[in-house]
């Protein structure tokens, strides 16, 4: 464990929050190991990511969710110290982006918050939604809400703005951890995983869009420039208020 990155996941102090994780015995806790098995085999994530022959689609995106919380969690919780009221007093990925938090208690209307306040209120937006059986059913035969898709939906297009607050003002931070390559393949895995299901709409993708739609652009493997192409470093000026529910 010579990666700094790693030896600061699995530093309990560094940990954002606990894992949800799934029973052992049950058929998403088989889905996540055959999941696991693909991302550790080196299979190519557009393929890894499809849905096995004679699986239920919920059943794959449940498992895939959990995964991405954990997973999105344990890279906020990495630089999380660096993001703060001082250095980031809005929630924003660059100077064309802006997110306002709002649910359904406190905050009724798209609200200005710092990065960290703003990340707070996320996982525990999300861990309640994920712990909740209704929602995300662990005993078997229990059927998933109906609208259990468009639930994933919302959950997603918020994860996703960490990725962007991560990569715009953070990612020195990451560099300096060595942990680029495991950041950008992180990243990858989700991209390709929202576009193979639809679950989040183009538009919101916007702020991190991959080098592959630029043809005429060199990649090299382990860098920012590997995969993505952050556009709101190019849009200097007044930001777009994204707050969608």
């Amino acid at each position: 464990m010579s990666n700094p990155f790693l030896k600061q996941v699995f530093n309990k102090d560094k940990t954002f929050r606990p894992k949800r994780k799934f029973e052992p015995g049950t058929q998403r806790f088989e889905l996540h190991k055959r999941a696991q098995a693909s991302l550790n085999a080196g299979l190519d994530l557009k393929l890894a990511v499809q849905l096995p022959t004679g699986e239920e689609l919920n059943d794959w995106v449940a498992v895939h969710v959990v995964d991405f919380f954990n997973r999105i969690n344990l890279i906020y919780g990495t630089i999380s110290d660096g993001c703060t009221e001082q250095s980031c007093p809005i929630m924003s990925g660059g100077p064309k982006y802006e997110y306002r938090w709002q649910d359904e208690h406190k905050f009724r209307k798209p609200t200005a918050l710092s990065a960290p306040r703003y990340m707070d209120l996320l996982m525990d937006w999300i861990e309640v939604q994920i712990n909740n059986e209704d929602i995300f059913p662990t005993s078997v035969g229990t059927p998933f809400p109906k609208n259990f898709l468009q639930v994933v939906r919302k959950i997603l297009s918020r994860l996703f703005r960490v990725f962007v607050h991560v990569y715009i003002h953070h990612f020195d931070r990451i560099a300096q951890m060595g942990s680029e390559a495991h950041v950008n393949t992180c990243y990858k895995h989700f991209y390709y995983f929202v576009k193979e299901f639809g679950l989040i709409d183009t538009k919101e993708l916007e702020p991190l869009v991959p080098w592959g739609s630029h043809p005429h652009c060199s990649a090299q493997s382990g860098s920012r420039s590997s995969f993505l192409q952050p556009h709101s470093t190019h849009y200097p000026g007044r930001r777009s208020c994204l707050h969608r529910h």
